[in-house]
């Protein structure tokens, strides 16, 4: 311990200590089998974060793999020791984080890219206690234990230092660590604990060769597991789910008398200057009780569904840098300290009961929303009246929205028309804008999530970078855009992906780019194409309501396509007057190069004449080939589709044929979308032109 510690982190170090090491794990080659002592020496270290799962860094599990090896799939060696139980087992490496680890990896002795995790799935029965990790976005920076694997005396061995958290590093996805003691080798993947809260907050990552202290990852780059393309509960939830459950059965359970991490919590030294201390913050008990209770509900059906809770709870929009919150749970964590002296203990009262009302994906146990409502309303008999009032009302609004909600769906299904299918999801997107730097052959890029037309014009910022080229630009944006889909999908559907350029940059080939699980964006999700910011007023601005009137013809259809940059192979320009006399459910068809005349030139028109939908496409490879079967197969699906209402999945399926090797969809290959839909402005700032 060191000596600059203060007496209440040297008294929360002795309480968390005992519950610390009986999760930490030590991380080795397989064993022979089961049961059998772990010998081979120390790869790192691990964590167990819930029953069955262990948490370590990326490089510690593919410690003896070549390059070409994978790491997914690797048996490793666990070692552990809680309170009486000791012993090795195997465990298998489920996923590492980020998935680009298994292409690329860093030469030996460099830094392997954040957040360099692994989750470790243990493949025998075997009992042993959890960590409690924290649910806040962002870390505290006040005094931390460290605690891995050492061997100082030749005999492998868990230990614990202490030191103070010095700030951020990789866009928050790192801790900065000070120098206060040494973190020797064989640590890295080992738990790192604010002793002022008593919650695990990073994965020990690496050690400076000089000067002292290091980095760790904040165990709230979790939220970046692998999704499938479509829904949300995928491994993170499973496993925040079993963690709460496991604390949750722990504070409830009288048949061990060992302290918890909740009895802990309970008796760790107050916070100095702490404006809701007192009732003014859950009880630890609450707290684990609360979790328990959101971990038996389905989970929300996206990430803006948490978002728009907090808000309504919190008073004001909830940061948006953090890593989207994909749980109740990670909704909580949203709901710390809130502003203007507000009391943060209401402000999560107001966001269960709303919980406890919300539509769910799925049914939920029978009386699980009854039961967090119950505890809602027992909770606040501890607070004050006006409270207490406020809850009940909400409670029974919030009642009385979620039937009204129901019954007009089932009347919809019961006594209307069946609405029809297959046209894009009403809710967010995420929106990708790139530009010119200047004019340079350099580009500026920017990564948001557009609302929707429940919200229209409500921009959430992700990302943004500048000077990238075009070649450079898939690398960039791939963890941007990762992020910007956990925000945006929902567990029905992946979310559209709009791309805001100017013409010449609509053959940008962002539909063959791989974010997540390896399959291009384009197969997995509609792509659609928008005039990017600078390039015009929107066509459904045009006066005389121009473009309106087209939008909606080509969304009810019949569709009528029409060659806009070609005849019978040449290329043309089409004159002003002829695509404005044109009927207006026609869809203008481009196949030829963008950045191109007469193509380019074509597109401004287009779009100057009020279409709100065309086709573009990125001519196959080697000039010369006829451009005859992308218009006959064109034709024919745009006269299947109908409407142009479901052409952006259409075109996503058409994408996924081709990708399946599917000869009948191989026209296809390059074809883009226009997108210009009336209900999702986009924003209406110009971006910089770069350098004076």
């Amino acid at each position: 311990m060191t000596d600059g510690r203060t007496s209440g982190s040297a008294r929360a170090f002795e309480l968390l200590e005992p519950l610390v090491l009986a999760a930490t794990v030590r991380v080795h080659a397989p064993p022979g089998g089961y049961g059998t002592a772990g010998a081979g020496p120390t790869w790192g270290s691990g964590f167990f974060i819930a029953p069955g799962w262990v948490l370590t860094c990326a490089h510690v599990v593919g410690e003896g793999g070549g390059a070409t090896v994978r790491i997914a799939g690797r048996e490793v060696g666990i070692s552990f020791s809680s309170g009486r139980r000791t012993g090795t087992v195997a465990g298998r490496v489920e996923c590492v984080m980020p998935e680009r680890l298994e292409e690329r990896r860093p030469r030996r002795g460099a830094l392997w890219d954040l957040p360099d995790l692994a989750l470790v799935r243990v493949l025998a029965p075997v009992s042993h206690s959890c960590v409690w990790l924290t649910d806040r976005s962002r870390p505290r920076f006040d005094e931390v234990a460290y605690f891995g694997c050492t061997e100082e005396l030749g005999i492998p061995e868990i230990t614990g230092r202490t030191t103070r958290l010095r700030g951020t590093a990789g866009n928050g996805a790192a801790i900065r660590l000070g120098d206060d003691d040494e973190i020797d080798p064989g640590m890295s993947g080992g738990p790192v604990v604010d002793l002022a809260r008593g919650e695990v907050v990073g994965v020990l990552k690496a050690r400076r060769h000089a000067g002292g202290g290091g980095l760790a990852v904040s165990v709230v780059q979790l939220r970046t597991l692998p999704m499938a393309a479509r829904g949300q509960v995928g491994l993170y939830r499973r496993v925040m789910q079993a963690h709460d459950l496991y604390h949750y059965d722990q504070h409830l359970s009288d048949l061990d008398n060992r302290r918890t991490w909740t009895d802990v919590h309970g008796e760790l030294p107050p916070e100095e200057g702490d404006p809701y201390a007192g009732r003014g913050r859950l009880t630890p008990g609450e707290r684990t009780t609360l979790c328990g209770l959101l971990a038996e509900l389905p989970p929300p059906g996206s990430s803006e569904t948490v978002r728009a809770l907090v808000e309504a709870a919190r008073g004001e929009e909830p940061d948006p840098q953090p890593p989207a919150p994909l749980s109740w749970r990670d909704g909580l964590g949203l709901l710390h300290d809130p502003p203007g002296g507000a009391d943060e203990a209401a402000a999560m009262l107001r966001y269960a009961t709303d919980v406890s009302v919300a539509d769910y994906r799925e049914p939920p146990t029978p009386g699980a929303d009854e039961e967090l409502w119950e505890w809602v309303r027992a909770t606040a008999e501890r607070l004050w009246r006006p409270l207490r009032r406020e809850l009940g009302e909400r409670h029974e609004r919030g009642l009385a929205e979620r039937e009204r909600r129901r019954r007009a769906t089932a009347g919809r299904a019961a006594h209307g028309p069946a609405p029809r299918s297959g046209g894009l999801p009403a809710g967010a997107s995420a929106l990708l804008e790139v530009w010119a730097h200047g004019w340079e052959d350099l580009y500026d890029w920017r990564v948001s999530v557009l609302a929707g037309p429940a919200r229209p014009g409500r921009v959430t910022p992700v990302d943004s970078g500048v000077r990238a080229t075009l070649a450079g630009l898939p690398q960039a944006l791939r963890a941007p855009l990762a992020e910007a889909f956990r925000r945006c999908d929902t567990h029905e559907a992946a979310a559209p992906l709009e791309v805001a350029v100017s013409p010449e940059l609509f053959g940008l080939p962002v539909d063959e780019w791989t974010v997540t699980g390896g399959v291009p964006l384009g197969v997995q999700r509609p792509v659609l194409l928008r005039h990017g910011a600078g390039a015009g007023e929107h066509p459904a601005d045009r006066e005389g309501a121009e473009g309106s009137a087209r939008w909606a013809r080509v969304q009810a259809g019949p569709l009528q396509d029409e060659r806009a940059d070609c005849i019978g192979g040449r290329p043309r320009t089409p004159a002003a007057e002829w695509l404005s006399g044109l009927p207006d459910n026609t869809v203008p068809v481009h196949c030829r190069a963008a950045d191109q005349e007469p193509t380019l030139g074509s597109l401004h028109a287009v779009r100057d004449a009020g279409y709100g939908v065309a086709v573009t496409r990125r001519p196959p490879p080697g000039a010369g080939g006829s451009c005859a079967p992308f218009h006959r197969g064109l034709r024919e699906e745009l006269a299947e589709a109908g409407r142009g209402e479901v052409l952006p999945l259409r075109l996503q399926e058409l994408r996924g044929r081709a990708y399946g090797a599917d000869p009948d969809a191989y026209w296809a290959a390059g074809a883009g979308l226009v997108w210009e839909d009336p209900a999702r402005p986009l924003p209406h700032d110009e971006p910089l032109q770069g350098d004076l």
